[in-house]
C-alpha cells in the first residue's frame, strides 16, 4: 500500500513539473510538442537556403538531419524554389480567359474593344439579378436609378436606366466594374470576370431595356446554357500593358 501511495504522489508530482515546465509568460514561450507543426517553414519563392546546416534558434528535429530553416528545392535552377513560366506563353482561368490588361483611364478603348463573351439567357439574367443585388444595390438601388442606402448619402451615383448610361456599350461598362471610374472603385477583386459579365448582361437587357447591348442575341434555354456553360470561353484579347 505504503509503495502504491508513493508512485502515486511520484506521479502527481512528476506531472506537476511537466505542466509548469509547459507554462509560457514573457520570454519563456515554454515547452511544445512537435514543434515543427507550429512553426512551419515555407519555401521562399525566388531564394533558396543553400547551406543544408542551418538550424535557426531552435535546433532541428528534422529526420534527413538538414537543418531547421532549410526549405529548398536544390533541383530547380536559377536558385530560385518556384518555376518560372514556359516562355511566350499567357496564363489564363479556368474559364479561359485572359488577364485584363487595359489600365482605368483606357475606357473608351475597352468600351469598343472588349466583347462580352457569355450568351444571354435566362439563367444567366437571373443570375445577374442576384449579383446585382449583391455588389451594385447599395449605391445604385434595386432598380438602378442611382437611389441606393449608400447612393443617397454620397450623391452623384448613376442612374443606370436613363441619360447617356444607356448608349455605353457592353465592354465600357465591364471595365468600370473593373477598374472603377469616379465615385465608383475598382470591384476587379471582388467579382469574378465571368459575375461582372452577367451583370453586364442584367444592366443591359434588363435594365436598359437592351439598348445598345453588344451581345443581345436570342436567349438560349437553361438546358442550351448549361451545355454551353461545360465549354471553353475566350474573350477578345486586349493589348499588353
Amino acid at each position: 500500500m505504503k509503495i502504491a501511495k508513493t508512485l502515486s504522489i511520484l506521479g502527481i508530482a512528476v506531472a506537476g513539473i511537466s505542466l509548469a515546465g509547459c507554462r509560457a509568460g514573457g520570454e519563456n514561450q515554454g515547452l511544445e510538442y512537435a514543434p515543427q507543426m507550429y512553426h512551419s517553414v515555407a519555401y521562399e519563392p525566388l531564394t533558396q537556403i543553400m547551406d543544408s546546416e542551418t538550424k535557426g534558434n531552435i535546433i532541428s528535429n528534422r529526420e534527413d538531419g538538414k537543418g531547421e530553416y532549410f526549405n529548398s528545392n536544390i533541383n530547380n535552377p536559377h536558385s530560385m524554389n518556384m518555376r518560372e513560366p514556359v516562355a511566350n506563353t499567357v496564363p489564363r482561368n479556368k474559364e479561359g480567359y485572359l488577364p485584363y490588361r487595359y489600365k482605368a483611364f483606357e475606357v473608351e478603348e475597352a468600351g469598343s474593344n472588349v466583347k462580352n463573351p457569355i450568351k444571354v439567357s435566362e439563367a444567366v439574367l437571373k443570375d445577374g439579378q442576384r449579383l446585382f443585388g449583391l455588389y451594385c444595390t447599395p449605391c445604385h438601388g434595386s432598380g438602378g436609378l442611382g437611389d441606393g442606402p449608400v447612393g443617397e448619402i454620397i450623391g452623384g451615383v448613376a442612374n443606370l436606366t436613363g441619360g447617356a448610361y444607356t448608349s455605353l456599350s457592353e465592354g465600357h461598362i465591364y471595365h468600370v466594374i473593373t477598374k472603377g471610374k469616379g465615385r465608383m472603385g475598382a470591384h476587379g477583386s471582388q467579382i469574378t470576370p465571368e459575375n461582372r459579365w452577367k451583370i453586364v448582361h442584367y444592366v443591359k437587357q434588363e435594365l436598359q431595356g437592351g439598348q445598345n447591348a453588344d451581345n443581345a442575341v436570342a436567349q438560349t434555354t437553361d438546358n442550351e446554357a448549361a451545355v454551353e456553360a461545360d465549354q471553353d470561353v475566350t474573350q477578345v484579347e486586349t493589348p499588353a500593358n
